[in-house]
């Protein structure tokens, strides 16, 4: 505590201030203390390590599911996307119930959305992402197994996002995302916000529609696209289902700070990715943010997998068209990530288990533009 002169400014008088430091938030280890954003940026390590390792094995991908699925008829890798999302949801609604973390804090569930920006966004990073061969999750593992081409494809989306999130593109986003803005009169918008409107207690509100959601997708997966089938694909869907709550837990219990406040977020990759490539040219001169060590664990746990199971394999371009794929792909996915807020993941499994209704949208429009890519009037010449 100090105590100082004040000058006067702007008609306030001058005198006698008080002035109080605090320190932010510690914990205890063996040795000394450790800072809340170290423990929290290690956490997001080992949580995208994880997430490496089980979907380097998995293959786990939405839009390489979703190619099988409807342009072969082969269902087993979407229902793996689809059970990590029921997973997600329910467990995510469980922690929130419990105080693990406060959703309403969260990106996905602002008092304002866009009913019409955020879809066509995830149209946009659908059709992307099926254009890729991969969404931004899925070429991170490829790179770390050795494929080049994905490496254009995570430059091209990190640019492209970041040109549409503070650069150039930026007044257009902000304009599109005015245009069919709504502010739902409910308690969040969300589903447990109309349901906490309408007279529910919170416990039911959160529990009854993250029960219906989670366990209709589980059993969806299991049952008619026979994932049950695939005990190796039903533990990885599981565990990396559990991923999200581990990161709103991190970043919404641990991280929370009067001082030095922690974003509240957990797994996505469209900002990260932006946010990792800044970091790679800045690092002297910023801090570096949960989303950041996630992308690291993501690359470190994917490679290590792909090494220990000698699928490492340097692999490029073939021919000119692949690349030019590969550029607009991810152009797609981070101009269509930054209008939806979010990714496959960042929106499909972090967004949706929060029940915002702007994730529904959002989920939809990237179904409908990977079908677009696959079975559309405009799909992609390889995938149908």
């Amino acid at each position: 505590m100090v105590r100082g002169y004040r000058p006067g400014y702007l008609g306030h008088p001058a005198g006698l201030v008080t002035i109080e430091f605090r320190k932010s938030r510690t914990f205890q280890t063996i040795g000394s203390p450790v800072e809340h954003t170290t423990v929290i940026l290690w956490a997001g390590f080992a949580i995208g390590l994880l997430f490496g390792v089980i979907a380097q094995r998995m293959e786990f991908c939405l839009s390489g599911g979703l190619r099988e699925w409807w342009g072969e008829g082969r269902p087993r890798r979407a229902a793996g996307f689809l059970l990590a999302m029921g997973t997600a949801v329910t467990a995510t609604q469980a922690a929130a119930i419990g105080g693990g973390f406060a959703p309403r804090d969260s990106i996905y569930l602002q008092p304002t959305f866009s009913w019409s920006a955020v879809p066509a966004g995830g149209v946009l990073f659908g059709y992307g992402m099926v254009a890729a061969r991969g969404c931004g999750s899925r070429a991170l593992v490829l790179l770390a197994d050795g494929n080049l081409r994905s490496l254009l494809v995570l430059l091209c989306l990190g640019v492209s996002a970041f040109a549409a999130l503070t650069g150039i593109l930026a007044p257009a986003r902000l304009w599109l995302s005015e245009f069919g803005a709504v502010s739902p009169q409910w308690a969040t918008p969300g589903l447990d916000g109309a349901l906490l409107s309408a007279g529910w207690a919170e416990a039911p509100a959160r529990l009854v529609p993250g029960l219906a959601i989670g366990f209709g997708l589980a059993a969806f997966a299991l049952g008619p696209l026979g994932l049950r089938k695939a005990p190796g694909q039903v533990l990885g869907g599981v565990l990396i289902g559990l991923l999200v709550p581990a990161g709103w837990i991190v970043t919404g219990h641990f991280g929370a700070d009067d001082f030095d406040p922690v974003p509240v977020e957990s797994l996505t990759f469209v900002a990260p990715i932006g946010d990792s490539i800044q970091y790679l040219m800045l690092a002297t001169g910023i801090s570096m943010q949960f989303g950041v060590a996630v992308v690291g664990g993501v690359l470190a746990g994917a490679l290590a997998a792909s090494l220990a199971a000698r699928d490492f394999e340097l692999r490029g371009f073939e021919n000119p068209r692949e690349m030019l794929r590969a550029i607009y792909g991810g152009m797609f996915m981070g101009i269509g990530g930054a209008l939806a807020i979010g990714c496959s993941v960042g929106q499909g499994l972090s967004g949706l288990s929060t029940l915002a209704v702007a994730s529904l949208l959002a989920v939809a429009g990237i179904f409908a533009g990977a079908f677009l890519a696959v079975r559309g009037p405009v799909r992609l010449r390889d995938t149908a």
